[in-house]
């Protein structure tokens, strides 16, 4: 009896020294974050758009969950250009070609400056990766036949996940499209991991 209680005051022993040790971490934690708060340096604080939409209306636009994984920032970004029409050559609200929707999304959500061309883009600002290996953010090209060298893409939009994808179509402006849409399927070129 008396063997079995020096054990248990052990394990009591034990116990309170890790209990100490996580306190000790715990209190090490909140005197740092205390010191570099009082450094002079602000935390940096991120200002929602006004037309911020949470995550359920994103959902129902873009027919995917939207999860504490995903970019909320590039679904909200895309959701504001949604509906805006296909013009050639265009980079604003009132009309966009595929690359400069492209081009003024990742400069927005990325800051990163890409081509103003499918081709370019694929050429100069990303590393080829497969339908299978596709990641949100990443391009997919499409060669449509509408123009454009053999072998070169002359359609760009930005992959989200599930198989779907932000664009802007010639024939119905910025949308999500899924790629397995027999069009889509039909002209696939590439995904492109931007640099």
């Amino acid at each position: 009896m008396l063997n079995n209680s020096r054990h248990i005051r052990r394990v009591d022993k034990q116990k309170i020294m890790e209990k100490n040790n996580v306190l000790g971490f715990v209190l090490v934690l909140i005197l740092f974050a205390g010191l570099s708060s009082c450094a002079g340096k602000r935390q940096p604080q991120i200002a929602l758009p006004a037309d911020f939409k949470g995550p359920k209306e994103l959902a129902r636009l873009y027919g995917v969950r939207i999860t504490p994984n995903d970019n909320i920032f590039l679904y909200n970004e895309g959701a504001r250009w949604l509906g805006v029409p296909h013009k050639l050559g265009g980079m604003t609200k009132r009309g966009v070609d595929c690359s400069g929707f492209v081009t003024l999304v990742y400069r927005e959500i990325y800051g990163k400056q890409l081509a103003r061309t499918s081709a370019d883009m694929l050429k100069h600002d990303c590393k080829k990766v497969s339908r299978r290996k596709l990641k949100e953010g990443d391009l997919v090209f499409f060669k449509t036949g509408r123009g454009g060298k053999r072998g070169k893409p002359d359609h760009v939009g930005i992959y989200l996940k599930n198989g779907r994808f932000i664009h802007a179509s010639s024939s119905k402006g910025v949308i999500v499209s899924s790629l397995s849409e027999p069009y889509y399927a039909r002209t696939w070129l590439t995904g492109g991991r931007v640099k």
